[in-house]
């Protein structure tokens, strides 16, 4: 296949680009600077010039491929809603181009939208009254396009996808215990992150492209749970920093815009997409990856 790929060139896009190409499908790669557009280039990719606010050229890339992968989003926690706004904007777009042609169009969400406290699943519906619902909507947009003949499914990621060159959640708490001279946990640190590497990520979105039936939602979990406070305690020997407990109501000041997230308790799980996908992660766990290293390098 030919797919058209949003956020190709980011962190987890830049894995499924390497995936894609690697499985003999051919590359489509939205770049929105000369930058982006090299490296796509330079992997063997063709290059979209556009963005996510460019709706013409989304329509344009997603009307001359068999498939669309939906990596990107505008990461801006500021101004959330917004960036939400243009993701359903976006996806109504690409949506609008491929209905009716039965070809895949796979869409991100994330697994930590869902139900905070219990092991989610694949089962579980965004609850739209929880404060960390503003991407939800998405995930429903893009669904009500399998009665429009689109094969449209969505890849829930977990909180942290990770690896090296890493630049999400992780680094910004390693950040934070570089700056404040400690590496904390909310509470007892028990609450949990679900977690998987970058190329078992990569690989799932090339399995949703060529397998999954309309209307599927699927867990990127290579990990249901990593403990907050195991995190810390790897972060604080690697610093050589002491280990501390911090309450909800010190998080703003610790963490800043990190703080709504690093006391969540969202473990998932990805039983029902290793089985129908035939998906099995390899990579290495979360704490075995920050043992490595090279997220603590400067």
């Amino acid at each position: 296949m030919r797919v058209f790929v949003t956020g190709a060139t980011g962190f987890i896009g830049s894995a499924v680009v390497r995936e894609l190409l690697d499985a003999g499908h051919g590359v489509l790669g939205l770049a929105r600077s000369d930058a982006g557009a090299s490296a796509l280039a330079a992997v063997g990719a063709e290059v979209h010039l556009g963005d996510l606010d460019d709706v013409a050229s989304l329509r344009a890339g997603a009307a001359e491929v068999d498939g669309v992968l939906h990596l990107a989003f505008v990461h801006d926690f500021s101004n959330y809603e917004a960036a939400t706004r243009t993701d359903r904007q976006a996806i109504e777009a690409i949506g609008a181009t491929l209905a009716g042609s039965g070809r895949p169009f796979v869409v991100t969400s994330g697994s930590a939208l869902l139900a905070p406290g219990r092991v989610v699943t694949e089962d579980d519906e965004p609850d739209l009254s929880a404060p960390t619902s503003a991407r939800s909507p998405s995930e429903g947009l893009a669904l009500s396009f399998a009665d429009r003949g689109v094969r449209v499914s969505v890849l829930r990621l977990p909180p942290t996808v990770h690896g090296a060159g890493d630049h999400g959640f992780v680094p910004a708490i390693i950040a934070s215990a570089r700056a404040n001279g400690a590496a904390s946990h909310v509470d007892d640190g028990a609450n949990r992150w679900a977690a998987v590497h970058r190329h078992d990520a990569a690989r799932l979105y090339r399995l949703a492209l060529e397998h999954a039936p309309a209307g599927a939602r699927l867990h990127a979990i290579g990990e249901e749970g990593v403990p907050m406070r195991a995190i810390a305690e790897v972060i604080g020997r690697h610093l050589n920093l002491p280990v501390t407990s911090i309450s909800r109501d010190e998080a703003a000041d610790t963490f800043g815009w990190l703080s709504g997230f690093v006391g969540m308790d969202c473990p998932a799980s990805s039983a029902r997409t290793r089985k129908e996908l035939d998906w099995e992660p390899v990579g290495q766990g979360l704490l075995d990856d920050l043992e490595e290293g090279h997220y603590f390098a400067r």
